[in-house]
């Protein structure tokens, strides 16, 4: 920020003051566009119906971030700077209240729209007291004596302004374009006969740039999580203030097969895991989160489960740990497949649940189940262990030989980051 240097003894000028008021001014603009951008940014100015209800509503205080240049006019006697840009702001302290008229005819309806824009003027004139510079003893009213009134202030405002539409029939009304270097803020309807205005007939017009949260409520990126580790769908909701999300799914473990009197059985596959980055969301909007359960446990007379597959909406999604297509009741033996993860950033593969294996001083112990990101396959077992896949993901673990029942996968789970 420029700041003026003054020097004891020194003669005072009037720029002196009025280039430190500029130099503040230049600054706060840069500082606002850097938080908010060159768009325009309201804040406030709520509209309302009157207390007691009447034709009439309410705008109340706020402010306006607007594009605009340093000074368009000259500022005292410093010239005017009306190429270089500037965001300004525009503080209005009090409300402004409009009124508004019903339609005459039966049946028709009206819209009124009301828009903003920064204004800037000079005002408060008075006769400013001066002195003769060829005798200082004497004073003088106004400049050279001439008793003339001089503004003496510069202030950045909110213009409102109520504009009426063409009366139509009811349902079939426009609203009135938004003016050039204007902002539209508020569409407010009356119907034919209508004699107060409620809260139903005010609404914010599509795309006013209100400020949509504040400092207090911004947390670092992704630094806000929400969980859905239960197998089923449910619905995440974009919370206010939310356009990108970071979704982070694994698809749900697949079971290990029996064990039987002749052999040990196989692993089951890990899930797949995919991250994706979301972007374009609108606050309330409604996407589906499936969680995709783990694979059964397999039996002697039946095969075990594939884990259920994941997914954020359309987004990104991940599969669940697989059988081998050779896989049969009652030889157990072949490797499991993993799962894997689809329209992600970053994409990974679950382990595969691996053969059986002898371990040759306790006896036949089964496969180790396929690992999921985070998320372990259960370990290889003999007749005395149970190896459930770890949660989230893993792959269920092989049993040793005569076991009979396998392990069951661990469910998926879905993380979404905001």
């Amino acid at each position: 920020m420029d700041r003026n240097i003054v020097y004891p003894g020194s003669i005072p000028l009037d720029s002196d003051l009025l280039n430190t008021n500029r130099n503040t001014m230049v600054a706060f603009g840069y500082l606002m566009q850097m938080a908010l951008g060159t768009g325009t940014v309201v804040d406030g100015l709520l509209c309302t119906p009157t207390i007691p209800p009447s034709l009439a509503v309410t705008v109340g205080a706020g402010s306006i971030l607007q594009a605009s240049v340093v000074d368009a006019l000259a500022y005292g006697s410093l010239p005017a700077d009306a190429t270089d840009p500037l965001v300004k702001m525009g503080v209005n302290l009090s409300a402004s209240s409009f009124s508004l008229s019903a339609p005459t005819t039966s049946g028709e309806s009206v819209n009124y729209l009301i828009q903003a824009a920064l204004q800037e003027s000079d005002i408060n004139p008075i006769v400013l007291p001066y002195y003769n510079a060829a005798n200082p003893s004497q004073p003088y009213s106004g400049p050279n004596n001439s008793g003339s009134a001089q503004n003496t202030s510069r202030v950045q405002r909110v213009q409102l302004q109520l504009k009426a539409g063409a009366a139509a029939g009811a349902g079939t009304q426009t609203t009135p374009p938004v003016d050039n270097g204007w902002v539209g803020l508020y569409v407010v309807s009356l119907n034919y006969g209508q004699s107060q205005i409620t809260s139903s007939s005010i609404n914010t017009l599509p795309g006013a740039p209100f400020l949509q949260f504040k400092l207090p409520a911004l947390v670092p990126g992704f630094s806000r999580q929400q969980f859905f580790a239960s197998p089923g769908t449910t619905n995440f909701v974009v919370p206010s203030g939310v356009s990108v999300v970071q979704a982070h799914v694994w698809g749900g473990g697949g079971g290990s097969p029996a064990g039987t009197d002749t052999y040990a059985s196989s692993g089951g596959g890990g899930g797949g895991y995919a991250r994706k980055r979301v972007a374009g969301l609108t606050p309330g909007q409604v996407i589906p989160v499936t969680v995709g359960g783990g694979g059964g446990a397999g039996t002697t007379n039946a095969l075990p489960g594939a884990g259920g597959s994941s997914s954020f909406g359309s987004y990104v999604s991940a599969t669940g740990g697989q059988l081998n297509g050779g896989l049969t009741v009652g030889t157990p033996v072949l490797a499991n497949l993993g799962g894997y993860g689809v329209g992600g950033d970053v994409n990974f593969f679950g382990g595969w649940g691996t053969q059986p294996f002898t371990y040759t001083v306790v006896g036949d112990f089964g496969g180790m189940g396929g690992d999921a990101a985070l998320g372990g396959g259960g370990t290889a077992g003999n007749v005395a262990q149970s190896n459930n896949g770890q949660f989230p993901g893993g792959g269920g673990g092989g049993v040793g030989k005569g076991t009979g029942s396998g392990q069951a996968g661990a469910a998926g789970l879905v993380i979404v980051e905001y």
